[in-house]
């Protein structure tokens, strides 16, 4: 469920309850501190009456006898405050740093399981604000705000039981705060729950922003668009100040309306209090402790208030990420399927067959989830192992759609994919991912090492491995050029190589992990001619006896292929080898014609 969905609900324990299975590790810890927070809400309340019975029985009557036993209980019970404090924030501690851990490596996890189409879908800044923040809220107000909530709470009623002891009637005029800041809160509850919800809706714009105003600087700089991307992110800042100032200006209402109800019931317990201790009805002692319960109980009051909105802006928090939880994966395996082969955390390799490459479209027909329009119908194609597939047709014209499903990245919404004779949904999503070599057109490497982006993925391979890799794809001439070899930082992203560079280590990645099926999409359209060729003297031996799909913008790429695929409109309009299609000088003999001029010409 995404956020937007959740835009008329008001608080909702159901929403809560989806975070028990997290919290339920950590209740132990939450009842120590439960614990330790009984014991601190009583002594506090002891103390007015201690001081009350210092007044009654030393302070008036001007004597000393009995004060030992008296200090010392008190200074026990004083003493013990301060442990009992320290322990409960440690065990507030331990379940805020467990629980966000958690939090977030559930929510890291289950992005791992999530399709291609979810990514597409949904803003990087979107995401990030779940994982990191929202997550950081919901523990936060888990370990904080319960443990207060429930001193406040144990306070309130422990003074209350202890001013109805002392006279019921002092006490009743305290207690009609309470219906008044029960409907002032259930007033409030909605408000407060609406402008979280625009504050985080907000945030994640923002969040979105700040990525890529730092992941797309470069570009920013090259098309001196520095003054407008401030402008838009000064709109962003408003918008995120408007929805902050909203929520403020609520709890800024709100919270002196408490304080005014509270402060009245004081004046009315003084008023009383002190007339009734003028007609010797009422001890001394016992008003000095109901004048310490009244002003003490404002701030309980106030932080009851306080909480529950925390509470319901919270709900914002975890509607949010359990919208991401909740998110199913588009591509699912089945029961069978996972008792067989595992899962992407858990394998069962033992159980995986080897993939011979021999790849089947039947009867396929293809829309994307969020598209209305058939990318593929009735589309049917068979693919020998060993076979060189070329692709050719202008950009997003569907070539890579039939090599997504190829690789089960998508399912096809009709027909059937078979690898091998077998119907891709009938094994692994990993054990067929784990099979494929895949070169991007802009390749992303990670932070780490040369050597380390070679082997991702393949942690254990040898030295020897690696380096022979490089050497099949020439990377290793690349590499002797850097300052520290394979030991070279690549940098985030790999931004302390070049584009041919990168895509020269990506090439050795794909090779190392020697797969049965190869794709290079358009992933020698981006680099100079130089590179090309380096990879181009590789690529027949790559591809010698793997099942192999070109995404082609190049002709260097074409004229080898065993058969040639030429897609318009998300349609194959021409199939066959590149000299029998420019035998038929059909769409692919232009194609190729005007790509050979350009190429002359020296275009990329």
């Amino acid at each position: 469920m995404q956020e937007q969905d959740y835009g008329a609900k008001s608080f909702s324990l159901k929403v809560w309850k989806k975070m028990l299975p997290f919290v339920r590790p950590y209740r132990g810890a939450l009842f120590t501190a439960f614990a330790l927070m009984l014991f601190l809400a009583l002594v506090d309340v002891s103390i007015p009456l201690f001081l009350a019975y210092a007044v009654d029985n030393f302070v008036r009557p001007g004597t000393t006898a009995g004060m030992g036993p008296y200090i010392a209980l008190y200074a026990g019970m004083i003493l013990l405050q301060g442990p009992a404090v320290t322990w409960m924030a440690r065990r507030a501690m331990h379940v805020e740093m467990n629980l966000g851990k958690d939090l977030k490596r559930a929510t890291f996890v289950h992005l791992q399981t999530l399709g291609l189409s979810y990514y597409n879908q949904n803003a990087v800044g979107w995401i990030l604000a779940r994982v990191m923040s929202d997550t950081n809220h919901i523990s936060g107000t888990v370990a904080w705000a319960l443990t207060d909530m429930f001193w406040s709470i144990l306070y309130v009623v422990f003074v209350f039981g202890a001013m109805l002891l002392l006279n019921w009637r002092l006490a009743l005029l305290v207690m009609l705060v309470v219906p008044f800041v029960a409907a002032l809160t259930a007033v409030f509850q909605s408000k407060f729950l609406t402008a979280h919800r625009a504050m985080r809706r907000a945030n994640s714009r923002l969040t979105g922003a700040y990525n890529e105003g730092i992941t797309g600087a470069k570009t920013s700089k090259t098309l001196v668009i520095e003054d407008r991307n401030a402008r838009d992110f000064a709109q962003l800042t408003g918008q995120m100040y408007k929805a902050s100032l909203r929520s403020s200006l609520l709890s800024a209402v709100f919270i002196p309306i408490i304080i005014f109800f509270s402060s009245t019931a004081v004046a009315l317990v003084l008023q009383r209090g002190g007339v009734m201790v003028m007609e010797n009805v009422l001890p001394f002692g016992t008003l000095s402790a109901f004048i310490s319960y009244a002003l003490s109980i404002l701030e309980p009051v106030q932080q009851i208030a306080r909480v529950l909105s925390d509470f319901i802006a919270t709900q914002a928090n975890i509607e949010r990420v359990d919208g991401l939880l909740s998110q199913e994966p588009g591509i699912i395996d089945s029961p069978e399927v996972v008792e067989k082969y595992g899962t992407t955390f858990e394998p069962k390799r033992e159980n995986w067959e080897p993939i011979k490459g021999d790849i089947e479209f039947r009867d396929v027909s293809f829309m994307y989830p969020d598209g209305d329009e058939w990318v593929l119908e009735d589309f049917n194609l068979t693919i020998p192992a060993g076979t060189t597939v070329a692709l050719v047709g202008e950009t997003g014209a569907g070539k890579s759609t039939l090599v997504n499903l190829a690789c089960r990245f998508y399912e096809p919404t009709k027909g059937q994919v078979l690898i091998d004779g077998v119907d891709v949904r009938e094994r692994s999503q990993l054990w067929l991912h784990s099979r494929l070599g895949y070169v991007l057109q802009n390749p992303h490497l990670f932070s780490g090492t040369v050597k380390e982006n070679i082997r991702y993925g393949r942690a254990t391979c040898c030295k020897t491995r690696i380096y022979n890799a490089a050497r099949l794809v020439s990377a290793d001439l690349v590499v002797a050029k850097l300052e520290n070899g394979y030991d070279t930082d690549v940098g985030e992203g790999g931004d302390r190589l070049s584009t041919g560079e990168k895509q020269l280590v990506s090439f050795a990645r794909a090779v190392l992990a020697d797969p049965p099926i190869f794709v290079l999409d358009e992933a020698t359209s981006s680099i100079d001619t130089e590179t090309e060729q380096l990879i181009q003297n590789a690529i027949s031996h790559i591809l010698q006896g793997r099942t192999s799909f070109l995404v082609a913008h190049r002709l260097s790429t074409i004229r080898d292929a065993d058969l040639v695929l030429v897609v318009k409109s998300g349609r194959i309009i021409e199939r066959g080898t590149h000299d029998e299609l420019m035998a038929q000088k059909g769409y692919y003999h232009g194609l190729y014609t005007a790509m050979r001029i350009d190429e002359s010409a020296g275009a990329p």
